[in-house]
């Protein structure tokens, strides 16, 4: 059956946000091709995120100094209990699609928030002697991104700094099949936003149908 996890980071409704739209395009495709897959949608705007605060901080000192979980306040006991949550529902995932906005070179503060939750040593990650090893081994992603300007030529080339970090915090804890569809240019005219919204929404449709097929060599659009 399999469980696929669908995190947005975007405060916009869908109608205003041509990222979701996009993500909407790969998820009502892939539901056909696939309608026994559980889907789990994740809206990072309307969820509680944690932050890495003092708070948690200072809990999880203290429980690797061998204090119980009850000791601890009920801010942090809730907080914690909140990122358990959310590192657990990561790992029972077997595939993720991931629908940001870029905004300045990067991705939405609540992204970032939420990838704090789920890289976690111990469950999605460990320590050996040799370095760090990812524990989510033969899993999937899927990075479907809207940016207003061009990043992959010209002078802003190497700038979208988002994608190659979720890429790189992805492999850390081991999926390191990623694809990225990203619509450029929404900023700089109709006519190329349209094109590039267009091709985006093909990309989308065609991973989309062909996402959990084995053997299937992966393909960035980026």
């Amino acid at each position: 059956m399999g469980k696929l996890l669908y995190i947005t980071a975007h405060p916009l409704s869908e109608e205003n946000s041509v990222s979701q739209q996009i993500g909407k395009e790969f998820l009502a495709t892939y539901k056909k091709k696939n309608p026994d897959v559980e889907i789990v949608k994740l809206d990072l705007h309307n969820e509680n995120i944690p932050l890495l605060d003092e708070d948690v901080l200072s809990a999880w000192g203290k429980l690797g100094e061998g204090e119980s979980f009850e000791s601890l306040t009920k801010e942090q006991q809730s907080k914690l209990g909140r990122i358990n949550e959310l590192t657990d529902q990561f790992v029972e995932a077997d595939r993720y699609v991931f629908v940001t906005p870029l905004w300045n070179f990067s991705y939405p503060p609540t992204l970032k928030a939420y990838i704090d939750t789920f890289a976690i040593a111990g469950k999605t990650f460990k320590y050996t002697e040799t370095g760090p090893v990812g524990l989510l081994e033969g899993k999937k992603a899927v990075h479907i991104q809207a940016a207003g300007g061009i990043y992959s030529e010209g002078p802003a080339q190497g700038m979208n700094f988002s994608d190659s970090h979720l890429k790189a915090v992805l492999g850390f804890v081991g999926v390191t099949d990623v694809t990225s569809i990203i619509a450029e240019g929404l900023a700089l005219g109709t006519e190329k936003a349209e094109e590039s919204k267009q091709t985006a929404m093909e990309e989308a449709q065609e991973l989309a149908a062909n996402f959990d097929k084995k053997g299937l060599l992966k393909r960035i659009f980026s």
